[in-house]
């Protein structure tokens, strides 16, 4: 009796393991070729994932799904917990430090989602080649005493500039974004810092300083393209708060086949005129704030 209760206990700790070292690597190419599907963790944003079922980034992927062979599925979360819903573990930032906690659901393969590269998630996450420009602008209500900069050569300048400007004045900012204010040295800098949390939706950023939540905001430009015609004359750019920036999909570090294979799916997009394509469909005119992105071939 103690001999079966001992050879079953070895059965078990040996499908446990099995079971582990699946979950560990489920997230890289021949495991996806394997199960038959994609799974894109894609956040409501902008034109990126608008939420109705397209966007460029849900186009972008179900283009790539294809080009794998395999199913695609779209699974929406947010900025707060996509990270967690890739790695399944929480990230935590502390004293300059990124450290992963916790064990979570995986609940997707890889985050398409006008997704920022940024040094600390580069810590642990892999990205794609770029797959699309941006940068964080601070915008204004149309009725504000501010003038906006003049535009110079130098870019570091009109930051430093544009930085001036808010002086004592409420900046509405969001964490974990792109439009988080550690991320262009705005924190505990003595600015009075507004944290909208009613939702992680960028969308809703100009919306709330229209409603004076704050007297200023933080805006990226994708999200700047379409909300100039929606408010149109209802606010304003004062200027730069960022220099230029890369947004690119991202993948667990554990799945570097599979991130190969969409920079090579990505690559092939852009020599046969798909991306192209998207981009004039989803963000007509931004190739003029970003000429030297959209000029190069790969």
């Amino acid at each position: 009796m103690k001999r079966l209760n001992l050879l079953f206990f070895r059965l078990l700790l040996t499908v446990s393991g099995l079971t582990f070292l699946s979950a560990v690597q489920a997230a890289d190419l021949a495991e996806i070729q394997a199960r038959g599907e994609l799974r894109h963790l894609g956040i409501r944003y902008a034109n990126f994932v608008t939420g109705a079922g397209d966007g460029f980034d849900v186009e972008l992927t179900q283009g790539f799904a294809k080009h794998l062979g395999v199913k695609y599925t779209l699974v929406y979360t947010d900025f707060y917990s996509v990270i967690r819903d890739l790695l399944g573990k929480n990230v935590v930032i502390a004293d300059g430090q990124v450290r992963l906690e916790g064990d979570f659901p995986i609940k997707g393969d890889m985050i398409a989602t006008g997704f920022t590269y940024l040094p600390w998630r580069a810590k642990v996450l892999l990205y794609s080649e770029p797959t699309f420009p941006s940068q964080v602008m601070l915008i204004a209500r149309a009725d504000s005493a501010l003038t906006p900069i003049k535009d110079s050569a130098d870019l570091r300048r009109d930051i430093v500039e544009t930085k001036k400007l808010i002086g004592a004045q409420s900046l509405l900012v969001m964490e974990k974004t792109c439009l988080d204010p550690a991320n262009y040295g705005l924190k505990d800098k003595g600015y009075e810092l507004h944290l909208y949390t009613r939702s992680t939706n960028i969308n809703e950023m100009v919306p709330a300083l229209l409603n004076k939540e704050a007297d200023l905001s933080l805006l990226d430009v994708p999200d700047l393209m379409l909300d100039m015609p929606k408010w149109a004359g209802k606010f304003k750019v004062i200027g730069p708060i960022s220099e230029e920036q890369i947004l690119a999909s991202a993948f667990p570090e554990d799945a570097p086949k599979l991130r190969d294979a969409f920079n090579d799916y990505l690559r092939t997009i852009k020599a046969d005129g798909t991306y192209d394509r998207l981009v004039d469909k989803y963000y007509p005119g931004i190739r003029q704030y970003f000429p030297d992105f959209f000029n190069k071939k790969t």
